[in-house]
């Protein structure tokens, strides 16, 4: 049984755990204002607004309900274009016609619920942060210079306020009066199981199972360990960041810790995802999907990280670089699930650099990715180097013979050009629709030189290195 909010409706519904959220809504609710589109997550027409308890609050993120898992939604307010219309329109809606930001109008309803999540996210609110909001929704009518100025006149018509409460939001009409007793009513609903046992299938954010095995998800016994709170943690021991397997991309993105452990590291995060998918994707799933091109796999490699699996109270701990044996095969044994993660915080002086290559800049799966942990002595000698890659074996890559060469020597053009025949040795792409064996490598090539391009571009000849 799975119970929850719909709009200002309480559900109790027993079926399937699996089924995809958006296929409930609409064929069984019959709320057909969010589309069914891509069935992918990439378009954001079927955006949801998912609200969880947090303490004497609800904080609201978007998602995309076409792979998120119905177990997910239990004890949460789940929120579509329905439950925002009121008799009148509200101000995000009527930025929306005022600048021309709708056309054919299928993809308005996501857009809505996007820019006014941005309001209801608790996060503080620039014409910058609302735009954020709306990267996972893809327009092929307007381009999109009307809903960017429809997202300006939203931030202009709240006069200058930085954050938004629920009771000022329904003051001044953005969202309906109901919201005010939804955190009153979800106490009363049971959250999320605490302890994961057995199920037929275990599912994080489901971002990725429910892309490749739709059909097998909506008829499986899930057990969700998305929301599990005991999975769901981050803090800082002893110069280690240590997290939950259940904290989403976008848990880390807006955590003060994890940046304080990685600061400046923003830019990743664009780089990996939407919004909406951020707010979904857990790193256990990341990890536990064990794709050769997993973003942030291939970055928790390079920061050496360690995990830790746990069998009903039986732990044990292995660095991750060892976790992986060949394609979709893992050192977990049965029973087990990944319960943490941790790596060392860089020092100061280190130089961490996260760099992909895919047919889009952002929101797109990888061709090749790769990560680094370089520190440098003064005279420019190697003193510590990981280096990770995907995109170019059956498995997430550690670069083990790379890293052995490397470590100890000082870096300048001749140490380069021959740790990249090392690097050639190492790796085995294959062809296939992301592009050839010969491209990915050069791919792979490129992208070890930027790791060390970005510690100083004058330290030797790009020319010299860089050769197509």
């Amino acid at each position: 049984m799975t119970e929850f909010i719909l709009n200002n409706t309480h559900i109790k519904t027993s079926e399937p755990a699996g089924m995809a959220l958006l296929d409930f809504i609409r064929k069984k609710r019959h709320l057909t204002g969010m589309k069914l589109v891509c069935k992918e997550g990439e378009c954001g027409a079927c955006t949801v607004l998912v609200g969880n308890e947090q303490g004497d609050k609800i904080v609201y993120q978007s998602m995309t309900s076409c792979i998120m898992p119905l177990a997910n939604a239990q004890g949460k307010h789940i929120v579509t274009i329905e439950g925002l219309n009121m008799d009148k329109l509200t101000p995000v809606q009527e930025a929306m016609v005022a600048t021309n930001g709708t056309q054919c109008g299928f993809c308005t309803p996501g857009f809505v619920v996007s820019l006014t999540g941005a309001l209801l996210s608790g996060q503080s609110i620039s014409e910058s942060y609302i735009l954020e909001n709306i990267d996972g929704n893809i327009c092929r009518c307007t381009g999109y210079k009307s809903i960017e100025r429809a997202a300006k006149s939203i931030y202009e018509s709240l006069n200058g306020s930085t954050k938004m409460s629920i009771a000022d939001l329904v003051q001044q009409g953005y969202i309906p009066a109901y919201f005010e007793d939804i955190l009153s009513r979800l106490n009363k609903i049971p959250q999320p199981a605490t302890i994961a046992e057995s199920a037929n299938m275990r599912v994080g954010g489901g971002t990725d199972l429910y892309v490749q095995k739709p059909y097998k998800m909506y008829a499986a016994d899930v057990l969700p360990l998305y929301d599990n709170p005991a999975l769901k943690t981050i803090e800082i021991i002893d110069n280690q960041c240590i997290f939950g397997a259940s904290m989403t991309m976008g848990d880390l993105y807006r955590s003060e810790l994890f940046n304080q452990a990685l600061p400046h590291s923003e830019y990743v995060f664009k780089l990996l995802s939407s919004t909406q998918i951020r707010n979904m994707a857990t790193i256990g799933g990341n990890l536990i999907n064990a794709s050769p091109i997993g973003d942030f796999t291939i970055w928790l490699l390079s920061l050496d990280s360690e995990i830790v699996l746990n069998n009903k109270g039986s732990r044990r701990t292995l660095q991750l670089k060892y976790f992986y044996l060949d394609y979709k095969k893992m050192d977990l044994q049965p029973g087990e699930i990944l319960e943490q993660i941790r790596f060392d915080i860089p020092p100061a002086n280190a130089h961490v650099h996260f760099e992909k290559v895919s047919q889009r800049k952002y929101l797109d799966i990888a061709g090749v990715n790769s990560g680094s942990w370089i520190e440098l002595a003064a005279d420019n000698t190697i003193t510590t180097i990981h280096l990770s890659a995907g995109g170019v074996g059956p498995i997430p890559m550690y670069l083990h013979k790379t890293c052995g060469y490397l470590q100890g020597k000082v870096m300048n053009e001749a140490t380069l050009e021959a740790a990249i025949e090392v690097l050639n040795d190492e790796v085995s792409p294959i062809s296939d629709a992301r592009g050839s064996a010969q491209y990915k490598r050069l791919l792979l090539r490129q992208l070890f030189l930027a790791h060390f391009l970005q510690i100083d571009p004058e330290i030797f000849q790009l020319q010299k290195l860089i050769k197509m």
